[in-house]
Parts: structure tokens; sequence; C-alpha cells
């Protein structure tokens, strides 16, 4: 998984009733875009976080204000 700051990490419930989590990452600690990242998540919370199998990163929009 590779990111870059402004994209967007999306965490998909994994048991049944689970709310899919998502949030922009505004922290990446590795120059080639590997977890793990901080993010701020909708709620305004920040965490940092090594995504697992049910993360999926959408790029941010290029025409969208950068964090």
């Amino acid at each position: 998984m590779k990111a870059r700051i402004g994209d967007r990490l999306v965490l998909e419930g994994t048991h049944v009733g689970d709310d899919r989590r998502t949030g922009t990452i505004i922290e990446i600690d590795h120059p080639d875009g590997s977890p793990p990242y901080r993010v701020r998540w909708r709620d305004g919370h920040e965490s940092f976080i090594i995504p697992g199998p049910e993360a999926r990163v959408e790029p941010r929009n290029p025409d969208a204000e950068t964090v």
C-alpha cells in the first residue's frame, strides 16, 4: 500500500454492522509512501495507523485543496 498526503484512507467494516471509516492522510513516515500513516478521521480525531487488508487508499482529488 502506497499513499500521499491528502489521499483518503477507507477502512471497511470487518463484521456485520460495522461502519466504514474514512479519513485524510496527513502525515507519512516513509518517503516511499508506505505505512504507518497519521490520519485525520471525519470526527476530527487523529491517529497513527498501519492499515490492514480491509483498508484501501483513494487518491486525493487534484482539484481539491491539499491538507
